[in-house]
């Protein structure tokens, strides 16, 4: 088992005006029908509401602490506004407790500083990138995730996520400056069983272990290696198959994560 090092963490308890109850569905849907499998128990959680828009402009805030979000992989920042707001953020690498954040095209492109792609230096590193104006962050936002804006021209800058896919986003959208934190996550290892059931996460049972009414892979005499192309439980081919629809998102790619 290798687990993080919570020692740069906050010793204090979570802000509770900034959580809400998190309900379990066990996988189920309003209808109470399972539609996704293998999930039930797990440790009882308390949702953090992250503030992904950064909305409050040219109001500066004082980072209060560093927490655990059990909902996410990435470390959470508590900022204290001079107004008497606190909200949560994504806390990226190099923060520290004291340091005095803003967003807004008035801010400067410092580490956690949130900014229109417009107002940012080319070659920045960047996390929390909204898709559209307004709506909040929705891409690199995981744990050690990063992007760098490599151009702008016209109404659209170009940017290189993550996971080499090249796109278009509008220079109106914001973005957050920097890295996500807890950058060392992809080194975790989880040890033994318990701790995906601590996740809410039930073993997973082999289609060929199966009988013939649950799998299409399942029955056959003795022990069989399926006699058909692997598929899920509802027949959809798992190699190969392409389940996704072209949309006009594929527009504003430049290049596909895909390309070899």
């Amino acid at each position: 088992m290798v687990k993080l090092d919570h020692s740069q963490l906050t010793k204090k308890p979570r802000e509770k005006s900034l959580c809400e109850a998190l309900n379990k569905t066990g996988g189920r849907n309003n209808l109470g029908r399972l539609t996704a499998k293998y999930r039930g128990g797990g440790n009882k959680r308390a949702y953090r509401i992250i503030d992904f828009k950064r909305d409050k402009f040219n109001i500066p805030a004082k980072v209060a602490a560093f927490e655990y979000d059990p909902n996410r992989n990435a470390r959470i920042a508590l900022l204290h506004y001079i107004d008497g707001e606190k909200r949560y953020i994504l806390a990226p690498i190099g923060l520290e407790i004291g340091n005095q954040l803003m967003s807004g095209p008035d801010a400067d492109p410092i580490v956690g500083n949130a900014l229109p792609l417009r107002n940012i230096p080319l070659g920045s590193l960047l996390h929390n990138i909204e898709l559209r104006k307004g709506r909040g962050g929705q891409l690199v936002r995981g744990a050690g995730g990063v992007a760098q804006l490599q151009a702008k021209e016209g109404k659209y800058a170009t940017i290189r996520l993550p996971s080499g896919e090249v796109r278009l986003i509008h220079q109106d959208c914001l973005a957050t400056i920097g890295q996500v934190g807890n950058e060392d996550y992809i080194h975790t290892s989880k040890g033994k069983a318990g701790v995906n059931r601590h996740l809410g996460r039930r073993p997973r049972v082999r289609g060929v272990a199966m009988n013939p009414v649950d799998h299409p892979m399942g029955g056959g005499e003795g022990k069989s290696s399926g006699g058909r192309h692997p598929c899920s439980s509802r027949g959809i081919p798992a190699k190969g198959y392409r389940t996704r629809k072209k949309s006009k998102k594929s527009d504003y790619i430049v290049k596909s994560r895909h390309a070899k």
